[in-house]
């Protein structure tokens, strides 16, 4: 079991860990080894996860969710597998932290009346410096 909050927590047989040959340094040995984690993650039918979490999650996680509801990370930051494997989980946890954390109630505030009458003032302000830069009219003498 994998805790994300004292209130949420994921059994390890609902994440699929594949391993993938990675790009990047390694040398010869990027040619023989698969060192790349793909992390899949179901969170359409996950049961540890609370609606709101998951609804949460899904909006978060953007382009790595796929149609059927998967969350896929991949990790090829690391040289070895087992540190790869380390960093998608980690992932996969700071993500899951994320969205179990309610959005705040934004209130909204009305703006004062002094800050209203200091944007009017600078509109009057720009609007003289414009005026005065029009061309002169010829004056009828």
């Amino acid at each position: 079991m994998i805790d994300i909050t004292p209130s949420i927590r994921i059994d390890e047989s609902e994440i699929q860990l594949d391993f993938i040959r990675a790009s990047g340094p390694g040398g010869q040995n990027i040619n023989k080894v698969a060192t790349a984690v793909q992390l899949r993650f179901d969170v359409g039918n996950s049961p540890s996860l609370p609606d709101d979490v998951r609804q949460r999650l899904v909006m978060q996680a953007g382009k790595r969710m796929t149609a059927d509801g998967v969350l896929i990370i991949e990790a090829r930051r690391f040289r070895t597998q087992g540190r790869n494997r380390q960093d998608a989980l980690d992932r996969l946890v700071a993500m899951l932290r994320a969205a179990a954390q309610k959005p705040r109630h934004r209130r909204p505030t009305a703006a004062t009346p002094a800050s209203k009458e200091q944007r009017l003032e600078n509109k009057r302000r720009r609007g003289q410096i414009k005026r005065l830069r029009r061309p002169v009219a010829p004056s009828e003498d």
